[in-house]
């Protein structure tokens, strides 16, 4: 029977303890870095704003984004086409007093035939789609929508008291 060296196992054992030492040393720095790190809290953070706004906790919310493009009716007179777009300026402005529509604008000319976006601040696009139906240029067909959940910041809303004092000349 072969005699087993003791000097060596302890030898061995007593590396394998400090190596194992160092390894969980390592994972615990490791893993209190990442924690400390990944949940740092905004010192500014407003609880009753952030309720306010619908915000989650990352200051973030669901809307519906509207591309408008072209419709179909390429027949319209200018006079039928320039109602149309005048209701569709009133409409705007309804949605925004009522606090259904915080962004509206139209786009640069581009392949795509896009006209404009909306960003809707609704829970779901079959309610979006209904304010859109309220549009004259889209019941004239001269606009149509494409409708998609977007998330962005919940304070997009905030800057709409701010607008009414920044235009010169009515849009």
């Amino acid at each position: 029977m072969k005699q087993i060296n003791l000097s060596a196992v302890n030898q061995f054992i007593t590396l394998t303890k400090s190596k194992m030492k160092n390894i969980i040393t390592f994972f615990a720095f490791f893993f209190t870095a990442i924690t400390i790190f990944a949940q740092n809290t905004n010192p500014n953070f407003d609880a009753d704003l952030a309720k306010k706004l619908n915000a989650d906790d990352y200051g973030m919310k669901q809307y519906i984004l509207v591309i408008l493009k072209t419709g179909d009716n390429k027949s319209a007179s200018k006079e039928a086409s320039n109602e149309a777009f005048r209701g569709h300026m009133e409409n705007i402005g309804r949605l925004v007093k009522e606090g259904k529509l915080i962004v509206a604008g139209p786009l640069g000319k581009n392949d795509q035939t896009y006209r404009g976006i909306f960003i809707f601040n609704v829970p779901s696009i079959e309610e979006a789609r209904e304010l859109v139906t309220t549009d004259p240029a889209v019941k004239a067909n001269l606009l149509a929508a494409d409708l998609y959940e977007w998330y962005g910041s919940a304070a997009l809303a905030e800057y709409l008291p701010v607008s009414e004092k920044i235009w010169k000349i009515q849009p």
